[in-house]
């Protein structure tokens, strides 16, 4: 593909990245709209995504952004009409946020659940009439490798993200009548500024240290890289790939 070519592969397109603001969905949203694709993203956050807003407008295309707690329903229910709104309509749903949830308790297994979960499939829903009346859409959920295998220090983490995973299997067979493509992603440890690697780099090296040294190549995956998987998921080039979760963490399960 040429270099013009690509870079105007998704003109036209309309993106909805929920969680927007930083890390991953802010690395998808920035791919997207430098190939031409209108973006809208959320965050609970108002400064930080006034930050990303600014950041993607950058690439000159539409963008819209609003502040969205993606653990209430009624806040999913408002933004993802008024994103399709602002934008004229959804090509691609994007569903990355996490409530991180790390302890095997009552707190823990809310964030995972109401996030991880429940946000994938209320926007989802939210979005489905407008991802029907579209022209090769798609959804891309954001999982983890942690859902696929056993986790000592993240149980409802790893829970969640393997529900993800099923989740995307049977909406990608329940909305294939409809011509819309499911897939998600199953990133490894990724670090970004501001990120948990970053974090622990800091709160527990040894982890940081252990974590690193099970990586075959020899660093942390970027979020740049997860984004360039999503921008493949969402372009025509995979129009014929649904249901499938693509490990993306630099052989870090080998």
């Amino acid at each position: 593909m040429k270099g013009e070519e690509r870079a105007m592969r998704f003109a036209g397109r309309k993106v909805v990245v929920m969680g927007g603001s930083r890390g991953i969905g802010l690395a998808i949203a920035m791919g997207f709209a430098a190939e031409g694709a209108a973006v809208a993203i959320c965050a609970r956050g108002a400064e930080a995504l006034e930050v990303a807003r600014r950041e993607i407008a950058g690439h000159g295309g539409r963008v819209f952004a609003a502040p969205c707690d993606l653990a209430e329903a009624k806040q999913i229910a408002r933004f993802v009409p008024e994103a399709a709104a602002s934008l004229g309509g959804i090509d691609i749903l994007v569903n990355n946020a996490s409530g991180f949830g790390m302890t095997d308790d009552e707190a823990g297994w809310a964030a995972s659940i109401g996030v991880d979960v429940m946000a994938v499939v209320r926007a989802s829903h939210a979005a489905l009439p407008f991802l029907e009346a579209a022209e090769g859409a798609a959804i891309v959920n954001i999982a983890s490798i942690s859902g696929l295998r056993a986790s000592t220090r993240s149980l409802p983490y790893a829970a969640v993200k393997a529900a993800v995973i099923n989740y995307t299997m049977s909406q990608a067979a329940t909305l294939a009548p409809k011509r819309i493509r499911v897939n998600a992603i199953s990133p490894g440890s990724i670090a970004f500024p501001g990120g948990l690697w970053e974090q622990r780099k800091e709160t527990n090296p040894k982890l940081y240290e252990a974590t690193l040294a099970s990586i075959p190549f020899g660093r942390f995956g970027t979020a740049e890289e997860i984004a360039e998987v999503a921008m493949f998921l969402g372009s025509p080039a995979a129009r014929w790939v649904t249901g499938q979760n693509i490990v993306v963490d630099g052989g870090q399960m080998l």
